[in-house]
């Protein structure tokens, strides 16, 4: 019983620690470009991450918790394990108010214990890899590429201002909805890195473990809001139309990745977005050499080692652990 009490507590920081990074991720565009208040943002953000996870999650929820791993090997006891390393690494993460890969960190958790007990499926983590690199660098380049149609003004493009002036408002409107589209992405995807473990282990189903977890994954918002700010304002002012352009690619790219049942890294795909319209306005020097990117990709690469080492390290000493 009381190990179930700690599993709870487990799930439910695991959860918060993942709404607030992906909070950031998902509503950095509209609260960044000035168009809607923060508190708008979470309650916005909780209804949608519910709704994508209920409607699209069960697959990557299946990949976590059965295909990297034995399900034999996701005891109860384990699947603490994997909490635990993954909470302390995201824990980590937004302390320093970095939005980080909640995808990867949980994998990292799963793969340290499989590692330990040496029941780790390399086809799972061979068709997942290529993902984790495609879809970011893929997002950097539509983004950059569609951004270039529209900045800078210019003769070729000047029409596309004009409509701005004219139909501001049904602007801002459309990029509500498509933050709240990128929400649903996450929904579709992240809520599974705590939903699928359980799952595999038999703990819960997967449709009551979406209807208990995604709540509390959208209350992270209101617990971690920096991640909002460091992605919205410090790395670029981001405008209207650049904001609907990072919505729409990240969102879509996060979708496609949750249908294929793969694990995906929404704060990756986001930032590697916002990196592209900063590049197209402050140049690729400078938005590169800002002290904000080099920290996040300084996060991106130590928290899933941290994750990794730490769980593999727990799993070996799981007998005092559990005493």
């Amino acid at each position: 019983m009381l190990k179930y009490s700690f599993l709870i507590i487990l799930v439910s920081l695991f959860a918060l620690n993942m709404g607030g990074s992906n909070f950031g991720a998902s509503f950095a565009a509209a609260h960044g470009g000035g168009i809607l208040s923060k508190r708008k943002a979470q309650i916005l953000f909780a209804i949608f991450i519910l709704l994508g996870a209920l409607l699209v999650g069960s697959r990557v929820a299946e990949t976590l918790g059965n295909k990297i791993i034995p399900t034999e090997v996701l005891t109860l006891d384990n699947v603490i394990i994997i909490l635990i390393s993954a909470t302390i690494s995201l824990f980590i993460a937004n302390l320093l108010h970095v939005p980080q890969s909640t995808s990867l960190v949980t994998v990292a958790s799963i793969f340290g214990v499989g590692l330990y007990f040496g029941g780790v499926n390399s086809k799972t983590f061979l068709y997942l890899v290529p993902f984790w690199i495609l879809l970011p660098a893929l997002g950097y380049f539509l983004t950059y590429f569609l951004g270039k149609l529209v900045y800078p003004a210019r003769k070729s493009n000047f029409w596309i201002y004009e409509k701005l002036l004219n139909h501001r408002e049904r602007l801002k409107i459309f990029v509500i909805i498509a933050s709240c589209y990128n929400a649903f992405s996450v929904g579709t995807n992240n809520v599974a890195n705590a939903v699928g473990p359980l799952a595999g282990s038999g703990i819960i189903g997967v449709t009551i473990g979406f209807l208990l977890v995604a709540p509390v994954f959208g209350l992270g918002s209101v617990v971690f809001q920096e991640p909002l700010k460091n992605t919205g304002q410090k790395i670029v002012p981001l405008g209207l139309l650049t904001a609907t352009i990072i919505c729409l690619v990240t969102g879509t790219l996060m979708i496609v990745a949750s249908l294929l049942g793969v694990p995906q890294s929404f704060v990756m795909i986001k930032v590697a977005a916002v990196f592209a319209i900063g590049g197209l306005k402050n140049g690729q020097r400078s938005t590169f050499a800002n002290p904000i990117t080099k920290k996040i990709y300084l996060t991106w690469i130590v928290t899933p080692i941290i994750a990794l080492i730490l769980s593999f390290l727990l799993a070996g000493g799981r007998d005092v652990l559990f005493k």
